[in-house]
């Protein structure tokens, strides 16, 4: 696999350590706020849901994680995890918020394509 798929598939994955962090830790704080144009009582009713979301954003960076590790064996691997990056993307622009469509589901299209072409 080309070097610049097994980064993209990384960033990837980093990325979505990055979310975990912000709804499983920091949902409540200013920046977890932000993130999520949300206000402190929303924040608040809504911390044990993205927790659980967050759960399975650290799901999809360990899948991806571990289909690194695999080194050529992997590919398969990356791209079950990759199309379950996607398709969660386009469900949450769908029903969310739109700028999940450049977050997740770009990312993951990019991803899928660099790797089919190493």
């Amino acid at each position: 696999m080309s070097l610049l798929a097994q980064i993209v598939v990384g960033l990837i994955g980093a990325l979505h350590v990055y979310i975990l962090v912000l709804e499983m830790f920091m949902w409540n704080t200013p920046r977890g706020r932000k993130a999520f144009n949300l206000t402190p009582e929303f924040a608040e009713s809504t911390k044990v849901l993205a927790a659980n979301q967050g759960l399975y954003n650290g799901f999809l960076a360990a899948g991806l994680f571990w289909g690194l590790s695999m080194g050529p064996a992997g590919r398969p691997v990356q791209v079950f995890f990759l199309l379950c990056v996607l398709v969660a993307g386009l469900y949450g622009a769908a029903t969310a918020s739109k700028k999940i469509l450049f977050i997740q589901a770009v990312p993951a299209t990019l991803g899928l394509v660099l790797v089919a072409l190493s």
